[in-house]
């Protein structure tokens, strides 16, 4: 049978042309006017998963969604 992408991981994480999985960072959708200026510009930048979650997120995207 076919595997199904859990939706869910493939709505946060999307993969590089070199395999690395990358995410955005979260907390920046709404109530932004009580966090600090700080704060928000380091929202700005993504990031790639950690070696230790890649598998897991791996699993739930099984053909590299």
């Amino acid at each position: 049978m076919k595997l199904k992408t859990k939706k869910a991981a493939a709505k946060r994480f999307s993969f590089t042309a070199t395999g690395k999985i990358k995410f955005k960072r979260t907390n920046k959708r709404h109530n932004l006017g009580s966090k600090s200026a700080a704060r928000k510009l380091k929202l700005r930048s993504g990031g790639y998963v950690f070696s230790g979650d890649w598998q897991h997120v791996a699993e739930c995207m099984p053909y590299g969604v």
